[in-house]
Protein backbone atom coordinates (compact mmCIF):
# COMPACT_ATOMS: atom_id res chain seq x y z
CA UNK A 1 0.00 0.00 0.00
CA UNK A 2 1.11 3.54 -0.81
CA UNK A 3 0.26 6.18 1.79
CA UNK A 4 -0.46 9.67 0.48
CA UNK A 5 -0.46 12.31 3.21
CA UNK A 6 -2.74 15.20 2.26
CA UNK A 7 -0.97 18.33 3.52
CA UNK A 8 -2.40 21.14 1.41
CA UNK A 9 -5.41 22.18 3.50
CA UNK A 10 -5.90 25.67 4.89
CA UNK A 11 -7.57 25.13 8.28
CA UNK A 12 -9.37 28.49 8.19
CA UNK A 13 -11.61 27.68 11.19
CA UNK A 14 -8.47 27.63 13.37
CA UNK A 15 -7.38 31.13 12.33
CA UNK A 16 -5.26 32.86 13.61
CA UNK A 17 -3.38 29.75 14.81
CA UNK A 18 -3.65 28.42 11.28
CA UNK A 19 -2.47 30.76 8.50
CA UNK A 20 -2.15 30.52 4.74
CA UNK A 21 1.63 30.56 5.09
CA UNK A 22 1.58 28.05 7.98
CA UNK A 23 -1.66 26.03 8.11
CA UNK A 24 -2.63 23.96 11.13
CA UNK A 25 -0.90 20.76 9.99
CA UNK A 26 2.46 22.55 10.23
CA UNK A 27 1.78 24.00 13.69
CA UNK A 28 2.21 22.51 17.15
CA UNK A 29 -1.39 22.87 18.21
CA UNK A 30 -1.75 19.47 19.94
CA UNK A 31 1.31 17.88 21.50
CA UNK A 32 5.00 18.68 21.09
CA UNK A 33 5.17 17.93 17.36
CA UNK A 34 3.19 19.32 14.45
CA UNK A 35 0.19 17.36 13.21
CA UNK A 36 2.10 16.68 9.98
CA UNK A 37 5.02 15.16 11.88
CA UNK A 38 2.65 13.09 14.01
CA UNK A 39 0.96 11.78 10.86
CA UNK A 40 4.24 10.74 9.22
CA UNK A 41 5.57 9.21 12.45
CA UNK A 42 2.52 6.95 12.70
CA UNK A 43 3.62 5.15 9.56
CA UNK A 44 7.42 5.29 9.66
CA UNK A 45 7.86 2.21 11.85
CA UNK A 46 5.33 0.11 9.90
CA UNK A 47 5.88 1.09 6.25
CA UNK A 48 8.99 1.80 4.14
CA UNK A 49 9.64 5.53 3.88
CA UNK A 50 9.58 5.11 0.07
CA UNK A 51 5.89 4.14 0.33
CA UNK A 52 4.98 7.43 2.03
CA UNK A 53 3.98 10.29 -0.28
CA UNK A 54 3.02 13.89 0.44
CA UNK A 55 0.46 15.87 -1.56
CA UNK A 56 0.42 19.65 -1.21
CA UNK A 57 0.82 22.92 -3.10
CA UNK A 58 4.21 24.44 -4.02
CA UNK A 59 4.18 27.08 -1.26
CA UNK A 60 4.22 24.43 1.48
CA UNK A 61 6.91 22.06 0.20
CA UNK A 62 9.78 23.74 2.06
CA UNK A 63 7.97 23.53 5.42
CA UNK A 64 7.12 19.87 4.93
CA UNK A 65 10.68 18.95 3.94
CA UNK A 66 12.15 20.82 6.89
CA UNK A 67 9.89 18.94 9.31
CA UNK A 68 10.33 15.49 7.74
CA UNK A 69 13.46 15.53 5.56
CA UNK A 70 13.62 11.73 5.17
CA UNK A 71 10.71 11.55 2.70
CA UNK A 72 12.30 11.56 -0.78
CA UNK A 73 11.63 14.63 -2.91
CA UNK A 74 10.34 12.40 -5.71
CA UNK A 75 7.56 11.31 -3.33
CA UNK A 76 6.12 14.81 -3.25
CA UNK A 77 2.99 15.15 -5.37
CA UNK A 78 2.81 18.88 -5.94
CA UNK A 79 -0.53 20.28 -7.09
CA UNK A 80 -0.17 23.11 -9.63
CA UNK A 81 -2.67 25.13 -7.56
CA UNK A 82 -5.34 24.66 -4.87
CA UNK A 83 -8.55 23.33 -6.46
CA UNK A 84 -10.36 21.38 -3.69
CA UNK A 85 -10.25 17.65 -3.05
CA UNK A 86 -11.74 16.17 -6.25
CA UNK A 87 -8.99 17.60 -8.49
CA UNK A 88 -6.36 16.96 -5.81
CA UNK A 89 -7.30 13.32 -5.23
CA UNK A 90 -7.76 12.68 -8.93
CA UNK A 91 -4.33 14.20 -9.57
CA UNK A 92 -2.77 11.85 -7.00
CA UNK A 93 -4.37 8.83 -8.69
CA UNK A 94 -3.18 10.06 -12.09
CA UNK A 95 0.32 10.65 -10.74
CA UNK A 96 0.61 7.13 -9.31
CA UNK A 97 -1.25 5.37 -12.13
CA UNK A 98 1.75 5.05 -14.46
CA UNK A 99 3.83 3.40 -11.69
CA UNK A 100 1.32 1.51 -9.54
CA UNK A 101 -2.05 1.26 -11.33
CA UNK A 102 -3.37 -1.59 -9.19
CA UNK A 103 -1.57 -0.96 -5.89
CA UNK A 104 -3.87 0.16 -3.05
CA UNK A 105 -3.34 3.77 -2.03
CA UNK A 106 -4.59 5.47 1.12
CA UNK A 107 -5.45 9.16 1.27
CA UNK A 108 -4.38 10.27 4.76
CA UNK A 109 -5.30 13.74 6.08
CA UNK A 110 -2.34 15.38 7.82
CA UNK A 111 -4.38 17.54 10.19
CA UNK A 112 -6.19 14.96 12.32
CA UNK A 113 -5.35 13.95 15.87
CA UNK A 114 -5.28 10.21 16.59
CA UNK A 115 -5.40 8.93 20.16
CA UNK A 116 -4.41 5.27 19.57
CA UNK A 117 -1.75 4.96 16.86
CA UNK A 118 -1.56 1.15 17.01
CA UNK A 119 -5.28 0.70 16.39
CA UNK A 120 -5.11 3.27 13.59
CA UNK A 121 -2.31 1.37 11.82
CA UNK A 122 -4.21 -1.92 12.25
CA UNK A 123 -7.23 -0.29 10.60
CA UNK A 124 -5.17 0.93 7.63
CA UNK A 125 -3.67 -2.54 7.17
CA UNK A 126 -7.15 -4.06 7.31
CA UNK A 127 -8.22 -1.66 4.55
CA UNK A 128 -5.26 -2.78 2.42
CA UNK A 129 -6.31 -6.41 2.90
CA UNK A 130 -9.95 -5.68 1.98
CA UNK A 131 -9.06 -3.76 -1.19
CA UNK A 132 -6.94 -6.68 -2.38
CA UNK A 133 -9.64 -9.27 -1.58
CA UNK A 134 -12.76 -7.37 -2.75
CA UNK A 135 -11.54 -4.68 -5.22
CA UNK A 136 -13.88 -2.24 -3.46
CA UNK A 137 -13.21 1.27 -2.19
CA UNK A 138 -12.63 1.41 1.54
CA UNK A 139 -13.58 4.34 3.72
CA UNK A 140 -13.09 4.80 7.46
CA UNK A 141 -15.93 6.34 9.44
CA UNK A 142 -16.16 7.39 13.09
CA UNK A 143 -18.86 7.02 15.74
CA UNK A 144 -20.41 10.51 16.10
CA UNK A 145 -20.62 12.13 19.53
CA UNK A 146 -22.61 15.26 18.67
CA UNK A 147 -24.64 16.59 15.68
CA UNK A 148 -21.87 18.16 13.60
CA UNK A 149 -22.77 20.30 10.58
CA UNK A 150 -19.20 20.55 9.26
CA UNK A 151 -18.58 16.84 8.72
CA UNK A 152 -20.04 14.44 6.20
CA UNK A 153 -22.11 11.45 7.33
CA UNK A 154 -21.79 7.85 6.16
CA UNK A 155 -24.79 5.56 6.46
CA UNK A 156 -23.84 1.97 7.22
CA UNK A 157 -25.74 -1.25 6.57
CA UNK A 158 -25.19 -4.82 7.70
CA UNK A 159 -22.07 -5.75 9.64
CA UNK A 160 -19.86 -7.85 7.35
CA UNK A 161 -17.12 -8.65 9.83
CA UNK A 162 -16.38 -7.99 13.48
CA UNK A 163 -13.06 -9.69 14.18
CA UNK A 164 -9.95 -7.55 13.78
CA UNK A 165 -12.17 -4.61 12.74
CA UNK A 166 -15.83 -3.63 12.44
CA UNK A 167 -16.64 -3.79 8.72
CA UNK A 168 -19.99 -2.64 7.29
CA UNK A 169 -21.94 -2.28 4.09
CA UNK A 170 -22.11 1.26 2.71
CA UNK A 171 -25.61 2.69 2.31
CA UNK A 172 -24.83 6.26 1.25
CA UNK A 173 -23.15 9.56 2.04
CA UNK A 174 -24.54 12.97 3.00
CA UNK A 175 -22.14 15.90 3.02
CA UNK A 176 -22.44 18.48 5.85
CA UNK A 177 -26.15 18.28 6.75
CA UNK A 178 -28.09 21.04 8.47
CA UNK A 179 -28.30 20.82 12.27
CA UNK A 180 -31.76 19.21 12.51
CA UNK A 181 -30.77 16.51 10.03
CA UNK A 182 -27.47 15.93 11.86
CA UNK A 183 -29.49 15.42 15.08
CA UNK A 184 -31.65 12.83 13.31
CA UNK A 185 -28.55 11.01 12.07
CA UNK A 186 -27.10 10.93 15.58
CA UNK A 187 -30.33 9.49 17.00
CA UNK A 188 -30.74 6.95 14.18
CA UNK A 189 -27.59 5.07 15.13
CA UNK A 190 -26.65 3.89 11.63
CA UNK A 191 -24.80 7.06 10.60
CA UNK A 192 -21.10 7.62 11.23
CA UNK A 193 -18.88 10.64 10.70
CA UNK A 194 -17.02 10.51 7.42
CA UNK A 195 -13.33 10.95 8.27
CA UNK A 196 -11.89 11.39 4.73
CA UNK A 197 -9.70 8.27 4.75
CA UNK A 198 -10.40 7.03 1.23
CA UNK A 199 -8.54 3.95 -0.01
CA UNK A 200 -8.59 2.26 -3.42
CA UNK A 201 -6.29 1.74 -6.39
CA UNK A 202 -5.35 4.46 -8.90
CA UNK A 203 -7.11 2.54 -11.66
CA UNK A 204 -10.35 2.24 -9.69
CA UNK A 205 -10.29 5.89 -8.62
CA UNK A 206 -9.87 7.06 -12.21
CA UNK A 207 -12.68 4.71 -13.28
CA UNK A 208 -14.92 6.29 -10.63
CA UNK A 209 -14.22 9.74 -12.08
CA UNK A 210 -15.06 8.38 -15.54
CA UNK A 211 -18.46 7.14 -14.28
CA UNK A 212 -19.47 9.97 -12.00
CA UNK A 213 -17.57 13.09 -13.08
CA UNK A 214 -16.74 12.89 -16.81
CA UNK A 215 -15.47 16.47 -17.01
CA UNK A 216 -12.84 15.74 -14.37
CA UNK A 217 -12.10 12.39 -15.99
CA UNK A 218 -11.29 14.01 -19.33
CA UNK A 219 -8.67 16.26 -17.73
CA UNK A 220 -7.27 13.45 -15.57
CA UNK A 221 -6.81 11.30 -18.68
CA UNK A 222 -4.86 14.16 -20.25
CA UNK A 223 -2.74 14.40 -17.09
CA UNK A 224 -1.93 10.66 -17.16
CA UNK A 225 -0.77 10.96 -20.76
CA UNK A 226 1.18 14.18 -20.10
CA UNK A 227 2.95 12.66 -17.10
CA UNK A 228 3.99 9.67 -19.20
CA UNK A 229 5.91 12.00 -21.51
CA UNK A 230 6.90 14.47 -18.76
CA UNK A 231 4.96 17.37 -20.29
CA UNK A 232 4.53 19.57 -17.19
CA UNK A 233 2.94 22.41 -19.14
CA UNK A 234 0.08 20.16 -20.26
CA UNK A 235 -0.22 18.73 -16.73
CA UNK A 236 -0.70 22.20 -15.26
CA UNK A 237 -3.07 23.30 -18.01
CA UNK A 238 -5.34 20.27 -17.58
CA UNK A 239 -5.28 20.46 -13.77
CA UNK A 240 -6.11 24.16 -13.68
CA UNK A 241 -9.17 23.60 -15.88
CA UNK A 242 -10.79 21.13 -13.47
CA UNK A 243 -13.83 22.31 -11.52
CA UNK A 244 -13.19 23.19 -7.87
CA UNK A 245 -15.34 20.69 -6.00
CA UNK A 246 -14.86 18.20 -3.19
CA UNK A 247 -14.37 14.48 -3.82
CA UNK A 248 -17.39 13.90 -1.57
CA UNK A 249 -19.71 15.83 -3.89
CA UNK A 250 -18.08 14.69 -7.14
CA UNK A 251 -17.81 10.98 -6.37
CA UNK A 252 -18.93 9.74 -2.93
CA UNK A 253 -22.53 10.97 -3.12
CA UNK A 254 -22.94 9.37 -6.57
CA UNK A 255 -21.08 6.07 -6.27
CA UNK A 256 -22.93 2.74 -6.24
CA UNK A 257 -23.00 1.69 -2.56
CA UNK A 258 -22.07 -1.86 -3.54
CA UNK A 259 -18.64 -0.58 -4.61
CA UNK A 260 -17.75 0.65 -1.10
CA UNK A 261 -17.00 -0.96 2.25
CA UNK A 262 -16.87 0.96 5.53
CA UNK A 263 -14.49 0.25 8.40
CA UNK A 264 -15.53 1.78 11.70
CA UNK A 265 -12.58 3.62 13.20
CA UNK A 266 -12.22 2.77 16.89
CA UNK A 267 -8.86 4.44 17.43
CA UNK A 268 -9.92 7.76 18.96
CA UNK A 269 -10.15 10.54 16.40
CA UNK A 270 -10.49 14.31 16.20
CA UNK A 271 -10.35 16.49 13.11
CA UNK A 272 -9.33 19.46 15.33
CA UNK A 273 -11.15 21.61 12.81
CA UNK A 274 -12.33 24.35 15.16
CA UNK A 275 -11.50 25.67 18.62
CA UNK A 276 -14.29 23.82 20.42
CA UNK A 277 -13.06 20.54 18.92
CA UNK A 278 -9.44 21.45 19.69
CA UNK A 279 -10.44 21.99 23.31
CA UNK A 280 -12.19 18.61 23.54
CA UNK A 281 -9.17 16.84 22.04
CA UNK A 282 -7.00 18.04 24.95
CA UNK A 283 -9.02 16.96 27.97
CA UNK A 284 -5.92 15.29 29.38
CA UNK A 285 -4.36 18.78 29.67
CA UNK A 286 -7.06 20.66 31.59
CA UNK A 287 -6.28 22.51 34.81
CA UNK A 288 -8.41 22.31 37.96
CA UNK A 289 -10.97 24.68 36.39
CA UNK A 290 -11.16 22.75 33.09
CA UNK A 291 -9.08 25.33 31.19
CA UNK A 292 -6.71 24.23 28.43
CA UNK A 293 -3.92 26.81 28.44
CA UNK A 294 -1.04 26.61 25.99
CA UNK A 295 0.18 29.84 27.52
CA UNK A 296 1.48 31.51 30.66
CA UNK A 297 -1.98 31.83 32.21
CA UNK A 298 -3.20 33.14 35.57
CA UNK A 299 -6.88 33.45 36.42
CA UNK A 300 -9.57 34.13 38.97
CA UNK A 301 -12.75 32.10 38.54
CA UNK A 302 -12.26 31.39 34.85
CA UNK A 303 -13.25 27.97 33.54
CA UNK A 304 -13.64 25.86 30.41
CA UNK A 305 -11.46 28.23 28.36
CA UNK A 306 -9.01 27.43 25.57
CA UNK A 307 -6.00 29.75 25.61
CA UNK A 308 -3.05 29.97 23.22
CA UNK A 309 -0.41 32.68 23.54
CA UNK A 310 3.35 33.20 23.30
CA UNK A 311 5.11 31.98 26.44
CA UNK A 312 6.70 35.39 26.99
CA UNK A 313 3.28 37.02 27.49
CA UNK A 314 1.15 36.62 30.60
CA UNK A 315 -2.56 36.04 29.96
CA UNK A 316 -4.73 37.00 32.95
CA UNK A 317 -8.46 36.23 32.97
CA UNK A 318 -11.16 37.01 35.53
CA UNK A 319 -14.62 35.48 35.59
CA UNK A 320 -14.49 34.15 32.04
CA UNK A 321 -16.16 30.95 30.90
CA UNK A 322 -16.20 28.87 27.74
CA UNK A 323 -14.03 31.23 25.66
CA UNK A 324 -11.34 30.67 23.06
CA UNK A 325 -8.55 33.23 23.55
CA UNK A 326 -5.99 33.02 20.77
CA UNK A 327 -3.12 35.51 20.95
CA UNK A 328 -0.55 35.69 18.14
CA UNK A 329 2.02 38.39 17.34
CA UNK A 330 -0.33 40.24 14.97
CA UNK A 331 -3.86 39.01 15.80
CA UNK A 332 -5.88 38.52 18.98
CA UNK A 333 -9.07 36.45 18.67
CA UNK A 334 -11.61 36.11 21.49
CA UNK A 335 -14.85 34.21 20.98
CA UNK A 336 -17.16 31.76 22.74
CA UNK A 337 -16.01 28.23 21.97
CA UNK A 338 -19.56 27.49 20.85
CA UNK A 339 -19.12 30.08 18.06
CA UNK A 340 -15.86 28.56 16.81
CA UNK A 341 -17.29 27.59 13.42
CA UNK A 342 -17.89 31.28 12.67
CA UNK A 343 -14.17 32.06 12.65
CA UNK A 344 -14.27 31.17 8.97
CA UNK A 345 -16.55 34.19 8.41
CA UNK A 346 -13.86 36.51 9.77
CA UNK A 347 -11.37 34.98 7.36
CA UNK A 348 -13.79 35.55 4.48
CA UNK A 349 -14.24 39.21 5.51
CA UNK A 350 -10.48 39.73 5.67
CA UNK A 351 -10.17 38.36 2.14
CA UNK A 352 -13.02 40.57 0.93
CA UNK A 353 -11.38 43.63 2.52
CA UNK A 354 -7.96 42.77 1.05
CA UNK A 355 -6.44 42.48 4.54
CA UNK A 356 -4.30 39.60 3.34
CA UNK A 357 -1.41 40.37 5.70
CA UNK A 358 -3.51 38.91 8.53
CA UNK A 359 -4.33 35.69 6.69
Amino acid sequence: MKLVILAGGGGTRLWPLSRESKPKQFSKIVGEKTLFEQTVNRFKSEFPITDIYVSLNPDLVAQARELVPEIPLENYIIEPEKRDTAPAMGFIAAKLYNQFPDEPIAYIPSDHYIFDNNKFIQTIKKADELIRSTSKMIDIAIQPTFPSTVLGYTRIGNCLENNSAEVYEFRGHTEKPVFELAKQYLEAGDYLWHANYYMWTPRKILEAFSKHSPAHSEKLHQIVEALAINNQELVCSAFNQMEKISFDYAITEKIDPSEVIIIKGNFGWSDVGAFDVLYEAQQNSVDDHANVAKANHIHENSSDCLIYAPKNKLIATIGLNDLAIIDTPDVLLICPKSKSQEVKKIVERLKKNNQNKFL
